[in-house]
């Protein structure tokens, strides 16, 4: 795979996808120490480099983690989020069992549910930045925070042409 600037090819393709991917532990459980933050992140790298894509940043709190992808556009991103979440709850249930015992009582880590952005129209060092800051922020900071809204009407989303 040859890499230019941001772009990157393989065969006859030129691309540059990047995904911010979020990944939720079941019942928003705060069950994420340091070490386990820690293997995951080495988990989610060797995950990354069989399926060829690139783990651009890693962060998380004590019930999600984020990671910063950058994949091939024949990559079937649903299958390798099951793989990663499969592989990676069979393994951190293993090596923590001791731990995750007093949380879990079945053989689960991860909801069902995953967040899948594409990062076109965001800036990647304020991605990058925002990933690598997650648990720094103080619990009064969280509060006063607010979800972001999505405005409607003409041009809200950027486009301004008539809808046919």
């Amino acid at each position: 795979m040859k890499k230019t600037a941001n772009l990157r090819s393989h065969f006859h393709c030129v691309y540059n996808l990047q995904y911010h991917l979020v990944l939720v532990t079941k019942y928003r459980k705060k069950c994420f120490s340091k070490p386990i933050l820690i293997r995951l992140e080495e988990i989610s790298q060797s995950i990354c480099e069989k399926w060829a894509c690139e783990l651009v940043e890693f962060g998380g709190e004590a019930d999600h983690i984020h990671l910063l992808l950058t994949c091939h556009p024949a990559m079937q991103m649903s299958k390798f989020i099951n793989n990663l979440k499969t592989v990676s709850s069979r393994l951190i249930r293993k090596e923590f069992s001791c731990h995750l015992q007093s949380y879990y009582w079945k053989p689960i880590l991860w909801t069902r549910a995953y967040c899948l952005l594409t990062t076109g129209g965001a800036n990647i060092e304020t991605i990058k930045n925002y990933i690598e800051n997650q648990g720094k922020r103080n619990s009064r900071q969280r509060a006063s925070d607010s979800s972001p809204s999505i405005p409607n009407g003409p041009g809200a989303n950027g486009f301004r042409g008539r809808i046919l």
